[in-house]
């Protein structure tokens, strides 16, 4: 019997070729795993009209984890897989945690950008009024609880603690948002008094931009809010090699469900079919949930075979099939 069963989401455009060389990968650490393919993303909506069925929601919770490739299709109007797929994942699991590596291959730079994944702009407070006329008023608010805000911080100050620099910067934009901004400040500092061995930082989400380009080897691990992390790790994937690099996890730390791992890239639908996509993205994602499974023998060996062809170009297969052989 598999020792971890996978629940798998090829997707749309490059995804399921990013996918099958992941999965590749994880073959080769000789983990057992167990997969169940899920035919779910645009695709699939334009095909029948499913997005993500509650029943399906239900039989994930007995999963170790999920794999997903990526999603959406330019045919599908804009929000309908990512608030019906995507966002209802992360509600429905509850996972809270978005967490994004950063690693440059010429090792300039290793740090973490902890995400807060339920809340703020992406929790769907807002609406119309008057839609379509000249007197139309859109609200998009930001929800922001004492109870979302500190689990992410306290997560992020425990990976803090864990790394050999201790250190962690809040990124917000406290002189403009003040509500927000204070809570998470307040709910920083107090977490804070628990970690006296982590040293503390915080930095506008402007300054932070500039830093990331100009001297992103300053920071270690970064906590901040859901817009903002999506923002900031779009730009960490850039100055870390590029997004065809950028690995990430959406996690559930207290397990009550499974956590899901993705590459940061989108279904590329330009590329898809032609094997251009580089899958290191997707094999470092699934190096992150056998790091998050307890197989982290397993997870280390895929990040070295990946940091030691960060400069092979090839087809996706080529790359997967040299990154397993390395294994």
């Amino acid at each position: 019997m598999a020792r971890h069963k996978i629940g798998v989401i090829g997707g749309d455009g490059i995804g399921p070729e990013v996918i099958a060389e992941a999965l590749k990968v994880v073959d080769a650490t000789g983990v057992e795993v167990e997969t169940v393919d899920y035919d779910l993303g645009g695709a699939r909506y334009l095909r029948d009209g499913t997005i993500l069925p509650d029943e399906v929601i239900e039989e994930w919770r007995g999963l170790d984890a999920l794999l997903l490739g990526a999603v959406g299709t330019p045919e599908v109007p804009p929000g309908v897989i990512e608030r019906g797929l995507l966002l209802k994942m992360r509600f429905e699991l509850d996972l809270y945690v978005n967490q994004r590596p950063f690693v440059h291959p010429d090792g300039s730079h290793d740090f973490v950008v902890i995400r807060e994944n339920t809340e703020g702009t992406y929790a769907g407070e807002g609406g119309f009024l008057r839609k379509g006329t000249p007197q139309e008023v859109a609200t998009q608010g930001s929800v922001n609880t004492r109870f979302g805000v500190e689990r992410c911080v306290r997560y992020a100050f425990g990976l803090a603690a864990s790394r050999p620099r201790h250190h962690l910067t809040l990124v917000h934009k406290t002189n403009v948002l003040t509500f927000a901004g204070d809570l998470w400040e307040r709910t920083f500092n107090e977490v804070a008094e628990s970690y006296p061995a982590v040293e503390t930082a915080y930095h506008h989400v402007d300054a932070a931009c500039i830093y990331f380009v100009e001297s992103p080897q300053r920071y270690d691990v970064i906590v901040t809010d859901n817009l903002f992390g999506d923002i900031l790790t779009d730009l960490g994937g850039a100055v870390s090699g590029g997004i065809g690099f950028a690995a990430s996890g959406n996690l559930n730390p207290d397990r009550t469900g499974p956590s899901m791992f993705e590459p940061v890239h989108g279904s590329a639908p330009d590329i898809a079919g032609q094997q251009k996509a580089n899958p290191i993205a997707a094999i470092l994602s699934a190096a992150m949930m056998l790091d998050f499974l307890g197989e982290s023998d397993a997870a280390e060996r895929i990040r070295k075979a990946c940091a030691e062809l960060a400069s092979l170009s090839g087809s996706t297969s080529e790359i997967g099939d040299a990154v397993a052989s390395r294994i």
